[in-house]
């Protein structure tokens, strides 16, 4: 009996592939770039798992391309937006996501975002670079104090409440939030109060987004909510590029409508280097590295495997959310 054949989009830490191999053959793909839509179309065709990445669509036809031997998708990641789970209920394979194992590093990104955007750091270190920096000004680059401010977490989640308990016990911030139902460990723990999307928005000094995508979240800081914040506050979002509507964000960075922006995720990945979100002094941008830490990664590889051998063996997958 010939042994299944497993599609790995991307080549993932080490211990993930060494888990999978005994269990199936694999086709690890090596590029520098991801797979483009043709070849993973091509590619896609008598594989029974597919182990992909965030760039990768998995929608109707690609499950139609597979030609009804695929058996299980595991996505190396924990949102999955990038995945129709319609189109996946209605084939009849599961699908499953990396939680947990990148909460830490992820939430450890958002508060580097809120404090190099607070305090200016992409003017400052350009100041060094370009050697702008001529002696220590009182008046220089005068940034956000966040000791005793208020901060708002947008989706009270794992991370959204790690990105909170670090800034509530390192800097004594007041925190808001929004979730789908009420965290009475949060409310009891940090003080936390549940508000309303918009409340959130105009009583907060620093805005962190942490929601995942989908269709009530796409775009939901637009020029409407952009326009509901202080002028003094500061946008930070390590989710998913679709829930800030950019264009917006450009115009309200430019015209002073908040203060500043803290950006690990964008759309589209990477940003064009002509892009005016890349040369705003007031936006500090990173290229989405909130789980890219040896130990999340290599997690991020475990459970994606057992993922994946899960579903080729006929078990409930690890982490499953289809």
């Amino acid at each position: 009996m010939s042994r299944p054949k497993v599609l790995v989009t991307r080549r993932i830490p080490s211990n993930g592939l060494e888990r999978l191999e005994p269990h199936a053959e694999l086709f690890v793909w090596d590029g520098e770039m991801p797979l483009g839509r043709a070849e993973l179309l091509s590619r896609i065709v008598g594989c029974d798992g597919l182990l992909s990445m965030p760039t990768d669509r998995v929608d109707a036809e690609l499950l139609d391309t597979a030609g009804g031997q695929l058996r299980v998708i595991s996505n190396f990641a924990v949102g999955y937006n990038n995945i129709d789970l319609e189109a996946v209920r209605q084939h009849g394979i599961p699908v499953g996501n990396t939680p947990d194992v990148l909460t830490d590093a992820t939430a450890d990104v958002a508060v580097l975002l809120l404090l190099a955007a607070a305090r200016r750091a992409k003017e400052a270190t350009e100041q060094v670079r370009t050697g702008e920096w001529k002696t220590w000004e009182p008046t220089g680059l005068l940034g956000a104090d966040l000791v005793g401010r208020t901060l708002g977490i947008v989706g009270m989640g794992r991370i959204g409440a790690a990105t909170a308990k670090r800034l509530v016990a390192g800097w004594g911030m007041r925190l808001l939030y929004t979730a789908r139902s009420p965290k009475p460990d949060i409310d009891r723990e940090l003080q936390g109060t549940r508000v309303d999307f918009e409340e959130l928005l105009a009583a907060s000094d620093f805005v962190s987004i942490h929601t995942d995508l989908n269709p009530a979240t796409e775009r939901l800081i637009d020029a409407a909510a952009l326009g509901q914040m202080k002028s003094t506050a500061v946008l930070v979002n390590t989710s998913r590029g679709g829930v800030v509507d950019q264009e917006a964000l450009v115009e309200a960075l430019r015209g002073g409508v908040i203060r500043a922006a803290g950006l690990d995720v964008t759309t589209p990945e990477p940003l064009p280097a002509d892009h005016p979100l890349v040369g705003l002094p007031n936006c500090f941008l990173l290229p989405h590295i909130g789980s890219a830490t040896d130990r999340s990664r290599a997690a991020m590889a475990e459970i994606a495997a057992d993922n994946v051998i899960a579903g080729l063996q006929g078990r409930p997958l690890r982490c499953q959310v289809s």
